[in-house]
């Protein structure tokens, strides 16, 4: 599916099942409205796939691995070899990923969409060999983007043809911090201090230039904020990319997509102003303890549920929701109704 087909398909959420679901949720036998985010999580759902009957047993973590050529200019600790280690580790179920998707009966798949090298990760959708580095001129060319954001759709239309019922997004790539940080503060214009944090613990020398490295970038490619494809091309990434299109897809073919922390969160952004509409089957996890998450969720119209200061990425934070939306399907599908318990329903108080 092009990006453009999947452009066509998306549509406003489901109203009448969105009401279906919350008449279910008011005949429940407890107090109105008492599980809060449980029941409108649940609801939207409904209104995501088009359909009162909730059923997302089968979860699948898209992880979307790709390399950053700015990391060219000492923005990270480690260096691109690290990006290869943990994509492998996916398949091997050696990530803190991982683990928390072995609980929560999730299964995991790694995606090669830009790595700087060749590994055993899938790369039938691989579009580049990493981005090159944007503080000397765009890190994509506008295809090469685009491609990125139809891997993500491909994707999502593979994971729904298996049956799965919901995604959450996640990501390996080593200086995506930089990238998301250039794309929020372009799209949202804010400044690069405002956007920009530690990563995976820079020192303040290193944020510092990691603060310039964006600043150069922005200045040199001179992105257009209201041409998101521009900016992601110019000083995006290719894991964005790639989860902009998942979150396209997802909105395309009715499955709903859970965003992770920071990064993931950036290519919602993305995929939001590319497509408005799309913004509504998105669901928000957590709140990243990079200084930009909030600002971001905030700009996306979206309420996290997990505040515990996790910046983990790998799409942690999103599989770390998925206990919670299962325990509210699961009051949902099978608490009884105040009818079956004889007792007279609560009703709306002004």
């Amino acid at each position: 599916m092009t990006l453009e087909e999947a452009l066509s398909k998306i549509q406003p959420l489901d109203g009448k099942a969105e009401e279906e679901a919350e008449k279910r949720w008011h005949s429940i036998a407890k107090p109105l409205h008492s599980l809060g985010k449980m029941e409108t999580l649940v609801t939207q759902i409904a209104g995501i796939t088009g359909s009162a009957d909730i059923d997302i047993r089968k979860k699948a973590l898209v992880a979307m691995c790709a390399d950053n050529g700015v990391v060219e200019e000492g923005v990270t600790q480690t260096g691109q070899e690290v990006t290869a280690i943990v994509a492998e580790n996916f398949l091997t179920g050696d990530t803190s990923a991982c683990v928390m998707c072995r609980r929560t009966g999730t299964d995991v798949f790694p995606v090669d969409v830009g790595m700087v090298s060749d590994t055993k990760v899938p790369a039938d959708l691989k579009v580049m060999y990493g981005t090159r580095n944007m503080t000397k001129g765009p890190a994509m060319t506008r295809e090469e983007a685009v491609r990125g954001v139809e891997a993500g759709i491909e994707m999502a239309r593979r994971l729904k043809e298996k049956g799965y019922g919901i995604l959450a997004t996640g990501e390996m790539g080593i200086g995506n911090t930089t990238t998301s940080s250039a794309v929020a503060s372009v799209l949202l214009d804010r400044s690069a201090e405002e956007m920009t944090g530690r990563g995976a613990g820079l020192s303040s020398e290193g944020l510092e230039r990691k603060i310039q490295a964006i600043k150069k970038a922005v200045k040199l490619n001179c992105p257009d904020r209201k041409d998101p494809l521009d900016v992601l091309a110019k000083v995006g990434g290719l894991d964005i990319a790639g989860m902009a299109g998942v979150f396209l897809g997802g909105a395309a073919l009715r499955i709903p997509v859970v965003m992770d922390g920071f990064i993931s969160c950036t290519a919602a952004l993305v995929a939001q102003r590319i497509c408005p509409e799309a913004g509504n089957y998105m669901i928000a996890s957590h709140v990243s303890r990079e200084p930009a998450a909030e600002l971001i969720l905030n700009a996306l119209g979206k309420e996290a549920v997990i505040h515990g200061d996790m910046c983990l990425g790998e799409g942690s934070g999103a599989v770390a929701l998925f206990p919670f939306l299962d325990m509210g399907a699961a009051v949902y599908a099978e608490m009884s109704t105040f009818e079956d318990i004889k007792v007279d329903q609560y009703e709306e108080l002004v």
